[in-house]
């Protein structure tokens, strides 16, 4: 199979599909292991807490990689480093695969999380290739798969994991990894719009290290203790680091993540606006399976296994694609930031319906349809928003960086819901379970936590609706027009 070499003709008509893909197969490990975490302490014969490592780890390492892909990007080519992401993955996936043991298996999945860069590498492609009429659309797919893979995720890994075995969730994906990989040999051409440089080892190593003490904080808080000498330190080492870190990036030449740049109004507002919208976003990932597999004898479960729950929850990513298209044409007519405030009504209604519409199959899934459609015209617009406002030669770094804080907030998300549902729970028999009260109030504040993100969108500064033009190596290093 030919490479496709810098320089020649875009199929556009492959390109989008193919980043797409290769997208949503990212988002997909996100969710991977969520069916078969129950039982991963008696499969690897290992404790609970031990094995909800395959979860954090892979947290942990698609912080670090996405920023760091998203600078190497712009300096060495998109194209490579999107190679190198889906290589990771592939290679993270047949290590899980033949796991038997805990320490391979988190490994592996430590290696599917470096490929979380494929996203805003994919989006940064296709600024680069794509003629503007079709820019829009592209790129609010493109934002959309990580919604999409992970909803999508549920079903699929819960019908494997049941019908064929727990190994089988890593052949699959590493499988579709190799897929992936020949599409983007044969279809996508290298872009010849570079920053180059020198790449900042000081910087990387220190965001790397402020992150991973921020988010082990946050993922392991509930189970360590918020007021416990780990989770504080931890918290202190985060704050100490990434004020150091900002310190020296306003000071290098060539920083990893350019403060100035991310300082701009319209950057800052979107990324921050992007941070609490992923923290609602994740409100319906946590409560809607559990809701569903709830026991009857509750009073307010709905009795589900876990694979009916996830074909629940399946639709959704649907809506979130088939809404990157509606929220491509929004932004033509109305500018992103409009996209993005509509967005954030949407799930704030969701929301709200949600913590009315429990008792029943067909409410959830009415409740998870409006708030996938909320989160498709949302994540359609925010890269638009921040490639209109960041230099061409800073594309893949910058919408890594707005990546980056969507999974930031859904960490907190994460944290605040298990706080939550830990504290408001009833007995049944010998079992303490989440209370109804619990989950109403998760998604309450996953509505509110929408509104405020509708309030910083607000605040944004229009521009111009129109979406950037793709660049030619003379423009390279141009800052777009304010």
């Amino acid at each position: 199979m030919s490479a496709v070499p810098a320089g020649s003709p875009v199929r556009t008509g492959a390109v989008v599909p193919v980043l797409a893909s290769a997208g949503i197969t990212v988002a997909l490990m996100q969710t991977l292991v969520i069916p078969v975490i129950p039982e991963l302490p008696r499969l690897l014969n290992a404790s609970a807490g031990a094995t909800a490592w395959a979860i954090t780890a892979t947290l942990l390492a698609a912080a670090v990689a996405t920023p760091i892909m998203g600078r190497l990007g712009d300096m060495y080519g998109k194209r490579r480093m999107l190679l190198i992401s889906i290589g990771l993955l592939v290679a993270g996936s047949i290590v899980a695969a033949l796991s038997s043991s805990l320490v391979p298996l988190i490994v592996g999945r430590a290696l599917q999380g470096f490929a979380a860069g494929v996203i805003p590498l994919g989006i940064s492609i296709m600024r680069d290739e794509l003629p503007s009429d079709r820019l829009g659309t592209a790129t609010a797919q493109m934002s959309a798969s990580l919604g999409v893979g992970g909803a999508l995720g549920l079903p699929a890994a819960a019908l494997l994991a049941e019908n064929i075995s727990w190994h089988a969730l890593f052949w699959v994906s590493a499988g579709l990894g190799v897929i992936i990989l020949g599409l983007v040999l044969r279809f996508v051409p290298e872009s010849s719009v570079r920053s180059g440089g020198r790449f900042d080892v000081l910087g990387g190593v220190g965001l790397s290290f402020g992150l991973i003490s921020l988010l082990l904080a946050i993922s392991q808080g509930a189970d360590w203790g918020w007021t416990s000498a780990p989770t504080l330190g931890l918290f202190a080492v985060a704050v100490v680091t990434i004020l150091a870190w900002g310190w020296w990036e306003r000071r290098t030449s060539e920083p990893l993540v350019d403060l100035r740049t991310t300082a701009r109004p319209q950057v800052l507002l979107t990324n921050l606006a992007s941070m609490v919208f992923g923290f609602a976003m994740f409100a319906m990932s946590l409560v809607v399976p559990q809701l569903l597999q709830m026991p009857k004898a509750t009073g307010f479960g709905l009795g589900q296994s876990m694979l009916a729950s996830g074909l629940v929850m399946g639709p959704s990513g649907l809506v979130m694609l088939l809404t990157a298209p509606l929220s491509a044409k929004i932004s033509a007519a109305r500018g992103p930031k409009a996209t993005l405030m509509l967005g954030a009504i949407v799930v704030a209604a969701g929301y709200g319906v949600g913590s009315i519409l429990m008792g029943s199959v067909w409410e959830i899934v009415l409740v998870s349809l409006l708030i996938g459609a909320g989160i498709g015209l949302a994540y359609g617009a925010m890269p638009a928003l921040i490639m209109s406002a960041v230099p061409v030669s800073e594309t893949a770094a910058a919408n890594s960086f707005n990546t980056l804080m969507r999974s930031i907030g859904t960490s907190v998300s994460s944290a605040v819901a298990g706080v939550i549902l830990a504290n408001l729970t009833i007995n049944l028999g010998t079992h303490t379970l989440p209370s109804q009260t619990g989950f109403r109030t998760v998604l309450i504040i996953g509505a509110a936590a929408a509104l405020v993100a509708l309030a910083i969108a607000a605040c944004i500064p229009t521009r111009s609706p129109t979406p950037t033009p793709p660049a030619t190596p003379a423009s390279a290093e141009a800052p777009a027009t304010a």
